[in-house]
Order: structure tokens, then C-alpha cells, then sequence
């Protein structure tokens, strides 16, 4: 029986486009009236005192142990060990909106919904698999792409797991993509994931791609079908080459027509160099969706962390946003994507000027990583191959992907490395 508090955020979402693309968990999913929601009322309007949460309180604040306090003396204690709210810390929050409006002028005057902080990009693709994948609900993905999204989507939801050949004859396959997203319409639905930059080939579309990407979307919508699109923007801003499109998708799509749903998948693990962190968000877009349909959806999602973790780790959230608010953040990150970008002009100079009839690279133009196409050797072979008698770690995709991070590759040793990976893929294809 579906419970009462499901079944009101159901009836808020009745007719619209995300009430349509639940999966059977998120039809399920609620918010309860419980310690969490029961705690924060106590903490606006219990001035007397406050019995609420589990945590040990002195003199109005959390306790906190010498031996933790001494290696953040910045912080108070409330910044690094209490519990920070289901959808994480609000003034965060909202500094992230802010970061994201200055970084995707497209969604000037736009609405969408207030972030919602998860713990990692990963969970929060985790997080949107169970609101809106299930059995009969699939989701559409590159070939190939980051390993994780088939473990979340397959194993996790036992969802279908449709993939496009994401390049042909040197560049994106648009056809491809369109004809995936036609062939998975006729089930009356899509939802599909679009990684940029891309892991693992580190390629972004250009911005005639883009516009190709988001015209047979709004083509699908405006024939009737559902279309939820999944923006990974992990690695957004990372890009290295003048004709790549410049926002993220999310900004054309999250009011591109009232068939389609789009949801970012951002954070600072990656844009901001904090990859421990674990630290992301996620944010809803529609056309025509109210502040009662967002509430309604972020409430669901809040039900799907409370469920599991049931709230993201405080100190990064108290770290990043003093980092914003106070420090040089903008012009520090300057400094390290140009660091990348010194790292990705060897890589495209060494694989332009090196030839091989068992390797060849795949398009590439922005993030941490490329990769090659194994055209005669395994990619496992060659990985094993690469990491015992040559020291070097790459990762086997599947077997004709070999993914390389030249994002951890010092400057000095890039030469060394892929001329390593050629003369080994020539060696194996000659055996």
C-alpha cells in the first residue's frame, strides 16, 4: 500500500512530466514527518531547549574532541562534526545556484530547482536511478562510457541499458544518438545520460553538435514523448579547444519544452579539485514546472539519501563554501587548469604524430582523460602488458577501450608513457 506522504507527492506530480517518468521506487519515495523533520522544527522554534537530535551538546554547541579539533582550528565545531541537513548546507546551497547561473548564462531567467547536495557525483546518479529507472524503465548511454553507469542502471535497478556507438568516422555520431533515442521512444519514454566532458574519451560536442543534440530532443518532445535527460557534468569547464559547446546542456534543456526533464549532476570534486570530497548536487529543470512540482521532486530525492546515507558529510560542505565566500577559488583553479590544458596539447601532439595498425585515439578535446580504440589487441592484454613490464597503470573499458589519465601525468613523463602504450599495442599485434 502506498503511503500517504508518496501519495500526496504523487498527486502534486500527477500530469506533469516527472510524475510520468517515476520509477516504481520513486512513486514510493517520501519524505517522513519524522526525527529529521521533527529536529529542524525543534531548531527554529525550541528556544527553551532542544531534545531532539542525537548528538552530545555543550554550552549550545556539538561537542568536539581535542584530537579532531586541532587539524581544522578554522572551523567551529559545528562546521566539522554536526550532522548538516538532508539536502545539505542550505547557504551552500544557494552559493551554488549562484555559481551555476555565472557559469551557464543560458539560465538567465530560467527556472529550475534549488540544488540538492548528495555525496559524489556517483550517488547522485545512484540517487536518480532509483527515482526514475526500473525494469521497464531504461536508460540510454555511450559506447562506451564510464563503467559505473551500467553497475547503477543494471545491477542496481535491473534497468535496460541501451548504448550508442558515441563516435563514427572521427567524430560524435549524432545519427546514432538520434536513432538510440527514436528506436527507445517508442516505449513512450526516454531517459538518457550525456557525460561532457566525456569519460572515458574526454570529448565535449562542439556547439554545432550541441544544437544537433538538443533539436532531436525537443523533436521527441514535441511528438509526444517523455524525455528525461541526465547532464554528468563532472568534469564541466575543463575544456581545451575554441569551438566546444560552452555551457552545459542543462542550460538549453531544462526549459526546452514541457515534455522534457533535465537534471544536472555537478559538483566540486572534480571542477574544483577536491576529488575526496564526495561532495556533488544535483538540480531539476522543466518547462512550466512550479515551485510545488520542485519541492515535490526534491523531496523524493531527499527521501532516497535519507534512506541510505542519510546525510552528506559536513566538513567538506563548511570547507567549500568558505572557500567560495572567502578565498581566491576563481583564480586558483586558473592555475591548475592550465596545468591540464599544458598536459592535453603533449597528448594531442604525441597521438597526431604517431601512427599504429593495432591503436588509434579516440576524439578528444576537453576533461582528464582520452582514450584508444583497440583495433587488432585486447585492451586487458594490453593493460596487463603496459603495468607489469612497463610499470605504467592505464584502465581496460572494455576489450577494445584502453582509457589514459593524462590528467595525473606529470609533463615529463607523457612521452614516456605513450610511447610505451604504441610500441606495446605494436608488439601484441605482431605476436
Amino acid at each position: 500500500m502506498m503511503n500517504p506522504l508518496a501519495q500526496e507527492l504523487n498527486d502534486l506530480l500527477a500530469g506533469t512530466t516527472p510524475g510520468e517518468l517515476l520509477s516504481d521506487l520513486g512513486q514510493r519515495l517520501y519524505f517522513p514527518k519524522g526525527i529529521i523533520a521533527q529536529s529542524g522544527e525543534a531548531k527554529k522554534l525550541g528556544k527553551v531547549a532542544n531534545g531532539t537530535i542525537g548528538m552530545t551538546v555543550i554550552n549550545g554547541k556539538p561537542a568536539i574532541l581535542p584530537s579532531v579539533r586541532k587539524y581544522a582550528p578554522e572551523l567551529q565545531s559545528g562546521e566539522l562534526v554536526a550532522y548538516a541537513p538532508t539536502a545539505g548546507n542550505p547557504d551552500l546551497r544557494a552559493l551554488w545556484k549562484e555559481e551555476m547561473l555565472k557559469k551557464n548564462p543560458g539560465l538567465e531567467g530560467k527556472s529550475v530547482s534549488l540544488p540538492v547536495l548528495v555525496p559524489g557525483l556517483t550517488a547522485g546518479i545512484s540517487y536518480l536511478a532509483d527515482l526514475f529507472l526500473d525494469e521497464t524503465k531504461g536508460l540510454v548511454a555511450a559506447d562506451p562510457s564510464w563503467d559505473n553507469y551500467v553497475l547503477i542502471a543494471g545491477a542496481r535497478r535491473n534497468a535496460p541499458f541501451v548504448q550508442f556507438q558515441i563516435f563514427k568516422d572521427g567524430k560524435f555520431n549524432v545519427d546514432g544518438l538520434e536513432e538510440c533515442l527514436r528506436k527507445q521512444a517508442e516505449t513512450g519514454s526516454v531517459r538518457v545520460i550525456l557525460n561532457f566532458p566525456q569519460n572515458p574519451s574526454g570529448y565535449s560536442p562542439t556547439k554545432s553538435e550541441a544544437a544537433r543534440i538538443i533539436s532531436i530532443i525537443k523533436d521527441l518532445a514535441e511528438k509526444g514523448t517523455k524525455v528525461m535527460v541526465w547532464c554528468d557534468d563532472a568534469y564541466f569547464g575543463l575544456n581545451y579547444e575554441n569551438d566546444i559547446y560552452p555551457q552545459s546542456l542543462f542550460a538549453e534543456l531544462c526549459d526546452l519544452h514541457e515534455n522534457v526533464l533535465a537534471a544536472k549532476i555537478d559538483g566540486p570534486t572534480k571542477e574544483d579539485f577536491a576529488w575526496g570530497f564526495r561532495c556533488g548536487f544535483i538540480t531539476f529543470g522543466g518547462k512550466n514546472l512550479t515551485d510545488a512540482h520542485y519541492d515535490a521532486l526534491v523531496k523524493k530525492l531527499m527521501a532516497a539519501i535519507r534512506s541510505s546515507v542519510s546525510c552528506a558529510s559536513t566538513p567538506p560542505q563548511s570547507m567549500i563554501f568558505k572557500a567560495y565566500r572567502d578565498g581566491d577559488i576563481q583564480t586558483e583553479k586558473i592555475e591548475f587548469r592550465k596545468v591540464l590544458e599544458a598536459r592535453y596539447k603533449l597528448v594531442k601532439k604525441f597521438v597526431t604524430s604517431h601512427k599504429s595498425t593495432a591503436i588509434s585515439p579516440l576524439p578528444f578535446n576537453s576533461g582528464y582523460f582520452m582514450a584508444f580504440h583497440l583495433d587488432t589487441v585486447d585492451a586487458e592484454e594490453l593493460r596487463q602488458k603496459l603495468l607489469t613490464e612497463k610499470g605504467i597503470g592505464t584502465i581496460s573499458i572494455d576489450s577494445h577501450t584502453l582509457r589514459v589519465a593524462f590528467s595525473s601525468l606529470d609533463e615529463e613523463k607523457i612521452e614516456t608513457v605513450y610511447q610505451a602504450i604504441y610500441d606495446t599495442a605494436d608488439e601484441l599485434a605482431k605476436a
